[in-house]
This record gives structure tokens, sequence and C-alpha cells, in this order.
């Protein structure tokens, strides 16, 4: 199945945007006829057929439609970008398929990166939103100070700290359902002031096993854990 990303969908769009158009001709060189899958990331996916298979403006018509309710949980995954952009990168791109519905970098003490391309990371999302055919983009908010991060309300807040006897895991701690807000930093870990400022905040400290995870790796780690915690019910289309 051809899965493509157009945002104004629901406003009666027929034809996908130019890159997305040159996408599905130049590059998976589909034709008039073909079949394809929309979203528009707001919960919204259509089949269509390719009624104009022009590569600056791919035409479609709507055949079926579905409305995906967005998930009774809400997973607010935030980090302190490591000094590879390449690893947060491919740490955003798998937490989306894994099913994130909101991302935050922020800055430590221990920070070495204090910069981040927020327009080459929601690239990277809309990417992994299409690869994983999911119907809701998940939100990306800018680089923000650990003060301001930690201030931030959740129904569940945890912090994800290196403390391997920590007896506190995040499976258990997790109550389905609900909005949770966890922090995973930097590769020199959180500072003692920083655990105490979040601990006065409501966050719970939690582990994520015996082991020490890079940060990219406790982030996709405790994503995956609060995910299957929840249970959703299977996707139906019905005819437009």
């Amino acid at each position: 199945m051809h899965f493509f990303f157009q945002p104004n969908l629901a406003d009666g769009a027929t034809s996908l945007s130019e890159e997305e158009s040159g996408h599905a001709v130049r590059v998976l060189r589909l034709t008039a006829g073909q079949q394809i899958t929309i979203t528009d990331g707001q919960g919204l996916l259509v089949v269509a057929h390719i009624t104009t298979a022009n590569p600056r403006q791919c035409g479609f018509k709507i055949f079926a439609e579905q409305r995906v309710a967005r998930p009774a949980h809400h997973i607010h995954m935030a980090i302190a970008p490591t000094k590879s952009m390449d690893r947060i990168e491919w740490m955003v791109e798998k937490m989306v398929e894994l099913g994130v519905q909101e991302i935050s970098f922020f800055v430590t003490i221990a920070s070495e990166r204090r910069a981040v391309n927020h327009d080459r990371v929601l690239k990277v999302i809309m990417s992994a939103l299409k690869q994983s055919q999911r119907a809701w983009l998940p939100k990306l908010n800018k680089l923000r100070p650990f003060g301001d991060m930690v201030a931030l309300s959740a129904d569940q807040k945890f912090i994800a700290c290196v403390d391997a006897t920590n007896p506190a895991y995040l499976q258990h701690a997790a109550v389905p359902g609900n909005h949770y807000l966890v922090l995973i930093g930097p590769e020199g870990d959180f500072a003692v002031p920083e655990l105490e400022q979040a601990l006065a905040h409501g966050f719970k400290r939690v582990s994520l096993g015996p082991h020490r995870l890079r940060t990219e790796t406790a982030g996709l780690a405790a994503c995956h854990i609060l995910n299957l915690c929840q249970q959703q019910p299977p996707a139906v289309f019905n005819l437009a």
C-alpha cells in the first residue's frame, strides 16, 4: 500500500502536494488508476485512486475513508539531545513508528548539544508517519530549558535515570490510558540538582532495566513500554 501525507485533506483536497506528487510519480512511478492511501495527520485516512499522474500535482479521487480516534493515552517523550543528531533522528523515527504522541527536546547541565534543527526533525516525523501508516502526526515542540520542561503537567510524570538499584520499573508504575511525560537525560545523565528539581515537581524516578542504556535506546524503551500498557482496536475502513 502506497501511503501519503496531505495536511488539508479534510478541506476537500483533490491532489497531493508538489513534494508528495513528485514522490508518487517520479520515484514510485505510480500511474492513473492506481490505489493510494492518504492521511492528514489528524485522524483522517482515505483510500483513493490516482486521476492525474502529474509529478507537480498528482490528482486523486477518494472512494473510502476512515476516522481514526485519537488514542486514549498520550505519550510525551522529552529528550536531552545527544551530540550526534543522527542518533536523535533515528530515535525520533523509531518512536513515531512505535507510537508516540508528542516529542520535546530540552537542555540540561550536562548537555553537549544545545540546538536542534526543528524543521529537519519534523521531516523525519512525517516520513516515519507514512512508513508506519499512522493517522495521527505527533506534535514536535521547540527546544526548551530543563526548568520549563519539569513545570509541564501530565497525569503521570516519570524521570528515567541511571540507577540500577531503583526497584520502580516503568511498566509497573504506568497506569493505562493516562497522559504520560517521560524525561530521558543526556549522555552524562541528569545532575543531582536536576533530579531533585524534577522530583519536587511531581516526577517519579523509574528504571528501564538493570543495565545502562544510551539516550536514544532509553527513549525507545520507554516509548515501547508505555505502548505495551495500552490496548487499541483494529482499524476498519468505511466506504465513502
